[in-house]
């Protein structure tokens, strides 16, 4: 680690090298990369530099404690050392998290795609729960949404819903919600009294780019009809909303959430490039031998990621083995404990990694 962590330092004193020539301050693009790259050097390097501080202070103290024959100054050394051993410790690991390498989808936006699986109406109804959960949880966050696409049911569930969540690490965040959602129950229908049993799916996918993905014209067939459901009459009355179909992979993304047709065939290939960089990212995953499966699952949508039992009042996240009996204030968009918990197994995992 200190190899790696004394070249950063290195490279650090020569981006503020760099940064002091005045023929690099005269060139605008390379003037604002170094900036970036010593911004991002900079807490590394601070945060190593006291680290060699306390560690030195470490030793001379307990060289002291154990050779002085002033009985005083031994206990002094003895006294300091408990503190500056665990500042030590403590830089040591907040080291080790800042050399872990990001996710480099991270600090994109999200595309939720949220669909109703198994248990009929029940499940249509608690996918219109989850899509308020996440849309509190946005707002919480003081992030922005943005419903692309959806199908209501006649009861007030969703069979699908599609949307954009825009923040600074929104994908980071809720990158663990893909998977199968369970819920436990006894729906407002069951006289009963029995407990059922629904699932609804979640997909949760980085917002690509144009050059990340790109896509040819002449491969999309683009169709326009009336919206439904949300949208007031003026969407009703006019082909605003927009189906695109990519015809190498027949894969479809669709959007009927704007009031323009332009603005909903934006929305829609947003979807689409999301959805095609994550097919080719599977199939690149498949490819591989040994695919490692870490703490926190692969995030495949087949796999039960967690159950929200309502007669206990209990939320359950199969992953890390997280059971929070408050599943209101969760259902409320109160998911800060359930994400922090799945990021911090992710970091131990990297960390075990090396």
């Amino acid at each position: 680690m200190e190899e790696k962590l004394e070249k950063i330092l290195g490279r650090c004193l020569e981006v503020e090298g760099l940064l002091a020539d005045p023929e690099v301050l005269a060139n605008r693009q390379r003037c604002l990369d170094l900036t970036k790259e010593h911004s991002e050097l900079q807490e590394i390097c601070e945060r190593y530099t006291r680290y060699k501080k306390v560690r030195e202070e470490v030793e001379e103290l307990e060289k002291m404690a154990e050779s002085s024959e002033d009985k005083e100054l031994r206990e002094l050394a003895q006294s300091e050392l408990a503190d500056l051993r665990e500042e030590r410790n403590r830089l040591k690991d907040e080291l080790l998290v800042l050399l872990t390498p990001k996710d480099p989808d991270g600090e994109k936006n999200a595309i939720v795609e949220i669909r109703a699986g198994t248990g009929g109406d029940e499940a249509s109804l608690f996918a219109s729960d989850l899509l308020r959960m996440y849309s509190r949880y946005v707002e919480k966050r003081g992030w922005r949404t943005e419903l692309v696409n959806a199908h209501p049911t006649q009861i007030g569930g969703f069979k699908e819903a599609v949307f954009f969540v825009e923040g600074k690490g929104a994908y980071q965040n809720l990158k663990f919600e893909s998977g199968v959602h369970r819920v436990q129950r006894v729906p407002l229908t069951e006289s009963g009294g029995r407990i059922h049993t629904s699932t609804v799916t979640v997909a949760v996918l980085p917002e690509v780019k144009e050059v990340e993905v790109e896509i040819d014209p002449k491969d999309l067939n683009v169709e326009t009809y009336r919206a439904s459901g949300h949208g007031g009459q003026h969407v009703n009355k006019v082909s605003t909303a927009v189906r695109i179909t990519h015809l190498p992979t027949g894969m479809v993304a669709t959007s009927q959430s704007e009031r323009s047709q332009y603005q909903n065939k934006v929305s829609a290939l947003k979807v689409l490039r999301a959805r095609l960089l994550d097919e080719r990212r599977r199939e690149e995953e498949g490819r591989l031998k040994e695919r490692r499966r870490s703490l926190i699952g692969t995030g495949e949508r087949s796999e039960k990621i967690r159950t929200y039992n309502f007669p206990q009042r209990r939320v359950t996240d199969h992953r890390i083995n997280l059971s929070l009996h408050r599943l209101e204030q969760i259902l409320d968009g109160d998911l800060e404990e359930l994400v922090e918990g799945l990021l911090s197994a992710e970091l131990r995992e990297k960390l075990k990694e090396g």
